[in-house]
């Protein structure tokens, strides 16, 4: 078989797997814009000022267990770093892109 016939072979394969799995698909394609959309608002919230999981959480109208979790894995992935405490909590400022 050569590489245009095992090409053509693999889109077929995956034309009629997206077609047999369609409800999943279109789920999860669901979950991942929900989850872009979150990422985003909780970023626009911290892009002004530093901001505690409390405040973020209220001003993008989720949990606030849902939020400390995103919070986290900015934090993990360098998107996020901890500016000082406001009280007990941590504040959290968006990490701006460098420019080189």
């Amino acid at each position: 078989m050569d590489t245009k016939e095992a090409a053509r072979a693999r889109t077929e394969m995956l034309k009629r797997l997206r077609e047999e799995h369609k409800v999943t698909v279109e789920r999860t394609q669901e979950l991942l814009k929900e989850q872009k959309r979150v990422q985003q608002a909780v970023c626009k919230s911290v892009r002004e000022r530093p901001k505690t999981v409390l405040e973020i959480a209220a001003e993008v109208g989720m949990p606030t267990h849902e939020v400390l979790w995103y919070i986290t894995a900015f934090k993990k992935y360098g998107l996020v770093v901890e500016n000082g405490m406001c009280g007990d909590y941590p504040l959290y400022e968006r990490v701006e892109e460098k420019s080189e």
